[in-house]
């Protein structure tokens, strides 16, 4: 179905967003409120975002670069990281289209842990002491000698859960085994093992043009199944922003030391990176150290980030893409967002699809009922996937963005949907 805005000039912009997420439907949500937006597609989406899908799922390359020629598509917007590993941004531009997001190459910052420590070296950028393995033996063997806490990676990628960090020493034999033994297939087939960093945890995106770096309002993820940072990792299950703990020093040591470090060796590489470069910061004693490069936006960030933006999205976006970002700036709300992800019951194992839901009527200036694993099924909403929902407030005080979102949940019928109930705690906690 065609979104046609009657507000967009007749020159206006056809946007087509790629992917299924709650990030990309956040995404929708925001370039749909833009005066520039003429047409809006999403491929393939969700049942949040159904008045604008597109049945052309996102690692169809030809099949979405058809679409993007045959619609006029002014800006293509690429969410998740899978079509980004295989070179979707390439294709697009070998065929004169433009598109947000990175190169094949420049995408391995996320795509390979090994890849990316090695940028960071280079870049001298602050960041864990590390060693990568292929054989298991002397993963295992290197282990028996740092012991625990240790942190250990696949390679590749893992949709978010090809990081272990374990407390324990049989913790860390029992990742290396879990890893190297296929339980994320061949991302799996080399490890980087990392020093356990101690500090607050916070993700930074930054939109990138290859040579500028402008960074958006700093979150803090709630990544464990569990309350209290407990459980097995996901994919997130929760965010908020701004944590009270970060600062305009923090943001300029984080963009100086590590952003444009980073975009400096990729280009000097040959492969410039333009897109969102997302930056896992721990903030240890000795300062803001990299944890990890994402090369996209974030999910459940993207919920937050975009609910806190007050400016057009598009501008921002086409600036990326064409070299130009250097010349603007971003306002934001001095609001704190919450976003809580309601899952299906057993996720991050194995769960159940087609859970009925029901949805209460909401406030959509600051409240938002973002749909991930969602579809209609016969007229009926019901769960398609483990991450479901992501219920986003925005407050002018995190305590009152964490009430109002709780509140929320509390009227929607998802019968033993799973969520974490601590999503921000921590930053109350750090106030205190």
């Amino acid at each position: 179905m065609t979104f046609v805005s009657e507000q967009a000039p007749d020159n206006g912009k056809k946007i087509l967003i790629v992917g299924s997420g709650g990030r990309e439907h956040a995404l929708a949500w925001k370039i749909s409120q833009s005066p520039l937006c003429q047409e809006l597609y999403v491929a393939p989406g969700n049942a949040g975002t159904e008045k604008w899908n597109v049945p052309i799922k996102s690692d169809q390359i030809e099949e979405l670069i058809r679409f993007a020629k045959e619609k006029k598509i002014d800006l293509t917007v690429v969410g998740p990281e899978d079509p980004l590993s295989i070179g979707i941004v390439d294709s697009f531009l070998a065929e004169g289209l433009s598109i947000f997001g990175p190169s094949k190459e420049a995408a391995r910052l996320e795509s390979s842990k090994a890849f990316a420590k090695s940028v960071m070296d280079e870049a001298r950028v602050p960041t864990a002491e590390y060693r990568t393995f292929r054989e298991k033996e002397e993963a295992l063997a290197y282990i028996g000698k740092a012991g625990a806490p240790i942190v250990i990676k696949a390679d590749g990628l893992a949709a978010g859960k090809g990081v272990i960090v374990a407390n324990l020493f049989d913790e860390a034999i029992e990742g290396v085994e879990r890893i190297m033994g296929g339980a994320f297939g061949s991302a799996g087939n080399e490890v980087v093992i990392e020093e356990y960093l101690e500090g607050q945890e916070v993700s930074l995106l930054c939109f990138c043009d290859g040579m500028t770096a402008l960074p958006m309002v700093a979150v803090q993820d709630h990544k464990r199944a569990l309350n209290g940072d407990m459980g097995l990792n996901t994919g997130g299950m929760g965010t908020y922003s701004p944590p009270p703990f970060w600062t305009k020093e923090l943001e300029k040591e984080a963009v100086d030391r590590i952003a444009l470090p980073t975009l400096e060796v990729m280009r000097k590489r040959g492969t410039p990176f333009q897109g969102v470069l997302f930056l896992g910061i721990m903030i240890t004693s000795q300062g803001p150290k990299l944890l990890e490069y994402n090369v996209r936006f974030g999910d459940p960030e993207t919920q937050v980030v975009m609910t806190l933006l007050q400016s057009d999205l598009i501008p921002v976006l086409e600036a990326c893409a064409k070299g130009s970002l250097n010349a603007l700036k971003n306002e934001w709300s001095a609001d704190t967002a919450v976003c809580v992800v309601m899952a299906a019951p057993g996720y991050p194992g194995s769960y159940a699809k087609g859970i009925p839901i029901q949805l209460p009527e909401v406030d959509n200036d600051s409240e938002v009922i973002f749909h991930a694993g969602t579809v209609f099924d016969d007229g009926a909403l019901v769960s398609s996937g483990g991450r479901v929902l992501g219920v986003t407030v925005r407050e002018n005080s995190l305590q009152a963005a964490r009430e109002k979102a709780y509140r929320l949940i509390e009227k929607i019928s998802f019968p033993n949907a799973h969520f974490r109930s601590d999503i921000g705690i921590k930053g109350l906690k750090t106030k205190e």
